[in-house]
Order: structure tokens, then C-alpha cells, then sequence
């Protein structure tokens, strides 16, 4: 089974990357592949919220659902999402770091049925558009907390 992981440090505190990350209907702001994401029930982001969104891949959207399946505010999630014939299992942590948050994230990537031969393809693309995505998400949170305090 395919793995995708990494590390990144971001200039904020643990509980403002937790909150942000947490609530996916977040990700269209700092993720430009993905074109809208809506909590499925309301209420508090927690244990269980369930999630629908739509990313655009190789031209097309792509609908996926995701649900926080473990929710230990603010320094770890479990989150579960399938996509296309591809099942995502795996964890974001969140610690304090010399600059402000380490968000590790470790994610086992299954693919399914046709995907299935693809899986090392489809897991070294992931460990880019991981890369991307959460460096996007340092960007505008570090650029957020800049400009409250006038850097």
C-alpha cells in the first residue's frame, strides 16, 4: 500500500493550523486544485463531521468525501476519504515548532479496481500535491498573521 508523508512548519500557533486544517470547508482558500467543499450535517467541526467536495484533476471535477473519524484538538486528526477508486486513511499532527506549528501528515493511499496497478504513480504524485497544498496553506496563514501585525 502506497504511503505519502511529510512535514511542514508554519509561522502560527498549533491551535490557529489545527482549527483551519480541521475544518475543511477551509480548503478552497489555500488548495487551488479544489473547487468547492461542504460540511455534510451542520454543527461544530469534531469527531465524525462528514464532508463532500470537488477537486479539478486533469481537467475534469472530481467528487470525493471525507470524514474526521479522530479528533484530538488541536494536535492530531484522523481523517478517511475516498476519491475516484482511491481510499485515503491516514493522519495530520499538529506540535509546537521553533517557528510555531510542525503538521506532519501520513496518509496510506488504496487504490482500487482499475487504479489498483497505478498505486506507486498515483502515491508519488500525491507526495507532490501534498507538498503543494500545504505550502500553500503556510503561505496564507504566515501572510494572514503578517499582516495583523503590520509586516
Amino acid at each position: 500500500m502506497p504511503r505519502v508523508r511529510g512535514s511542514i512548519d508554519i509561522a502560527r500557533p498549533v491551535e490557529a493550523v489545527f482549527d483551519v486544517v480541521a475544518d475543511q470547508t477551509n480548503e478552497p482558500t489555500y488548495n487551488p486544485a479544489m473547487v468547492r467543499c461542504e460540511q455534510v450535517a451542520p454543527g461544530p467541526v469534531g469527531e465524525g463531521s462528514r464532508f463532500r467536495s470537488v477537486a479539478r484533476s486533469a481537467g475534469r471535477e472530481v467528487p470525493m468525501t471525507s470524514e474526521l473519524v479522530d479528533y484530538q484538538r488541536p494536535h492530531h486528526l484522523g481523517v478517511l476519504t475516498s476519491v475516484d477508486g482511491t481510499i485515503i486513511d491516514g493522519t495530520l499532527d499538529f506540535e509546537p515548532s521553533m517557528i510555531g506549528t510542525r503538521m506532519t501528515w501520513d496518509w496510506d493511499v488504496r487504490t482500487t479496481g482499475r487504479l489498483r496497478v497505478v498505486g506507486p504513480v498515483v502515491a508519488f504524485l500525491g507526495r507532490r500535491q501534498e507538498r503543494r497544498i500545504w505550502g500553500s496553506l503556510k503561505a496564507q496563514l504566515e501572510q494572514q498573521q503578517g499582516s495583523r501585525t503590520g509586516a
